[in-house]
């Protein structure tokens, strides 16, 4: 039998699983997430005419699935989300290689928890570098380059943790202090007194959900890195 990699939260007692070690066993011992496994095949490692560029859904899960990078855990209902994203940041610095810890909670309704939870950690998330992105049924925000387009639409409300790339500065240009943190990850050159010029002009103070599409900063033949 294949090992299947796992990792336990300290706070929150949860197990990462390393899903593409073995992912039809890691789908029939979680049933309850394993659709996951079909919207990473059918949706998100496919190119949607209706996304407005070429290419998959998310260019992430292809190379993660191939590289056996990518980690998802299903907390217990009464896990509190900032803590169970807490165990999987622990995680995800602990990884070598470049990965996605994926945080789900099948059973949650009430998804406003979610973006709750994604404001309570994006800063200390993005400090380090890295990207914690909001997904569930009906998730509002807009696509880089159709903005009636929902990329973060997911089966199953989640969090997920993953490098930051190029492409994410229109999910950083709201708060000086993610921008900084984006120059300092894909500008690193600059003088850090220069970094911080930057972001504070290149702010913009109402950057929310819809606004995504407009304030994308780059062209249709580069692509995240």
């Amino acid at each position: 039998m294949i090992t299947l990699r796992s990792s336990s939260g300290r706070r929150t007692d949860a197990t990462w699983w390393c899903v593409y070690d073995d992912p039809a066993r890691w789908a029939a011992e979680h049933p309850r997430t394993a659709p996951l496994l079909d919207w990473f095949a059918d949706t998100l490692m496919r190119h949607d005419p209706a996304q407005g560029r070429p290419g998959p859904v998310c260019p992430f899960v292809n190379p993660a699935a191939a590289q056996h990078t990518l980690w998802i855990a299903e907390p217990a209902a009464t896990v509190a989300i900032t803590q169970a994203v807490d165990d999987a940041f622990d995680l995800y610095r602990t990884l070598d290689r470049v990965s996605a810890v994926l945080t789900v909670f099948p059973d949650l309704e009430d998804t406003t928890r979610i973006d709750a939870a994604h404001a309570a950690r994006k800063s200390d998330i993005v400090r380090a570098g890295a990207m914690l992105g909001q997904f569930y049924p009906g998730c509002p925000v807009a696509g880089l380059w159709n903005r009636d387009y929902r990329p973060l639409h997911a089966p199953l409300p989640m969090l997920v943790i993953r490098p930051m790339m190029n492409t994410d500065f229109p999910f950083l240009v709201g708060t000086p202090e993610w921008l900084a943190a984006y120059l300092a990850r894909h500008a690193p050159g600059l003088p850090r007194k220069l970094r911080a010029t930057i972001a504070e002009r290149m702010h913009v103070p109402d950057a929310g959900p819809a606004s995504v599409t407009d304030l994308r900063a780059h062209f249709p033949d580069e692509h995240a890195q």
